[in-house]
């Protein structure tokens, strides 16, 4: 589990322990690790350069000494000072005893370059006077390390309005902050700095999470203990949307999958195990209805929603079914039983009023609590908002599920977790988790059809997903 922390949250527990400490001891402490970091990735630290772009503040006194440490294990070592008569003044008398040198510009035969200009309190874009150093940076094709997060970048939010730093590295202390999830910072190394941090309501699930939480049939399951998944997706116009949603149901270990449509032939045909019928009423007792994908908009459609979100149990609202509920949000007013509302910005725009926003974790928990339900706010960064609850972050680190129905392969492996029993946000953020492996396995596949990045591609890599974490 990674649990990721507001500025202030930092801030606040790193207070009591600042105090407890002597002076300086914390920011040596944090400057050591990312020393270290940075010895990592120059490989050999003798005989390289360093060169450290100081701001003013703790994010400055962290690159000094750590440049300070680098001097000291025998790399050359540069600084150049944004603002001198700010910069951190311990910190700077230990580079320069320990040979480092000021200078104007970065020297043409750096190594690699410490972006200390601002730390988790700065905010804005970089300044002229620091864009125009690393734009030079950039320029020469000298990688850069990052302090804490990058440069120009919102700790928040992860958006840069203006210049910014584009670090290889980043390298942060105590705890993520969301900027490391939705923020372009490379990768991203943790250091421990002895910060008490609780757990957290922002959230990821790693593969061991979802592993422990994925159900596994048991030797005293049976097709019905396992879920029974209803679906009610596809259309004349969309029969692949309902193949893709109930293949993904049936792929995802629910016992049984009941396909409820008028897409009842084009499924049985690819998934002969999918009991058929044309329409809710004759579907049969199921455990979960996953609505909406290709299901088009009109009044039967409609009456089908109000259906599923009238019985008791967990509803998956996707694609035409949230553009029904965009125009009578009454019919899922006071419901209790577990609800997913999986948008993509347009969908969003049209529930909400308004598109999501630089700030998708605070827009996606507005929405979820104005409905009382979870939603899954898709993108690069999938966001999962629990109604007055926790939040979960999953980070693709690729964008091969942009794709056309692969949001329907997403709402059937919902649907099953929702059938199994997984409470709703959880099942939303485990399946996002596998959803986005399957893809990332999909586009590597060197083999035959079908397609890699296709949503049927996805559909195909489900299993050797699963099998990877399970």
């Amino acid at each position: 589990m990674r649990y990721y922390y507001s500025a202030e949250q930092i801030r606040d527990v790193e207070a009591p322990l600042l105090a407890s400490l002597p002076d300086g001891v914390l920011m040596r402490r944090a400057a050591f690790g990312l020393a270290t970091a940075i010895a990592r990735e120059l490989g050999t630290v003798t005989g390289k350069t360093v060169c450290a772009v100081v701001g003013s503040g703790d994010n400055g006194g962290d690159a000094l000494w750590a440049a300070t440490f680098l001097r000291r294990r025998g790399a050359g070592a540069a600084a150049i000072l944004l603002s001198p008569d700010k910069a951190h003044r311990k910190g700077l008398a230990a580079f320069l005893r320990a040979g480092g040198k000021i200078v104007e510009t970065v020297p043409v035969a750096t190594d690699l370059v410490i972006d200390g200009v601002v730390g988790i309190s700065g905010s804005g874009p970089l300044r002229p006077n620091a864009a125009a150093v690393f734009d030079a940076v950039t320029a020469a094709g000298i990688p850069v390390v990052a302090v804490d997060l990058p440069s120009g970048v919102d700790v928040h939010t992860g958006a840069a309005d203006g210049p910014h730093v584009q670090p290889a590295l980043t390298v942060t202390f105590g705890g993520l902050k969301p900027v490391h999830a939705f923020g372009a910072c490379g990768r991203v190394e943790l250091v421990d700095i002895g910060l008490d941090l609780p757990p957290s309501d922002l959230l990821a699930l790693d593969a061991a999470d979802v592993a422990a939480r994925w159900p596994v049939p048991g030797p005293a399951d049976d097709k019905y203990t396992q879920g029974v998944t209803g679906v009610m997706a596809g259309s004349a116009t969309y029969p692949g949307a309902a193949i893709l949603c109930t293949g993904a149901a049936v792929v995802a270990t629910s016992g049984m999958v009941r396909y409820a449509g008028t897409a009842a032939t084009e499924v049985v045909s690819h998934w002969p195990e999918v009991i058929a019928t044309s329409g809710h009423a004759t579907a049969g007792r199921v455990q979960a209805w996953v609505v909406g994908p290709g299901f088009g908009t009109g009044d039967t459609s409609a009456a089908a929603l109000v259906f599923a979100l009238g019985t008791d149990l967990p509803v998956i609202v996707d694609a035409d079914a949230l553009t029904i509920l965009a125009a009578h949000p009454e019919i899922v007013e006071g419901r209790t039983a577990p609800t997913v509302l999986t948008p993509h910005a347009g969908e969003f725009a049209r529930l909400a009023g308004s598109p999501p926003g630089p700030d998708r974790v605070a827009s996606a928990r507005r929405l979820a609590d104005r409905f009382g339900v979870t939603v899954l706010l898709k993108g690069n960064v999938t966001v999962v908002a629990e109604p007055a609850g926790r939040a979960f972050l999953n980070v693709a680190g690729q964008s091969w599920a942009a794709t056309a129905g692969s949001g329907d392969v997403l709402s059937g492996v919902i649907g099953a977790l929702l059938a199994a029993g997984l409470p709703a946000g959880e099942a939303a953020a485990a399946a996002a988790f596998v959803h986005a492996r399957a893809a990332d396995l999909a586009a590597r596949d060197p083999g035959p059809a079908p397609a890699p990045t296709s949503a049927a591609g996805i559909l195909a890599h489900l299993r050797p997903a699963l099998a990877s974490i399970l």
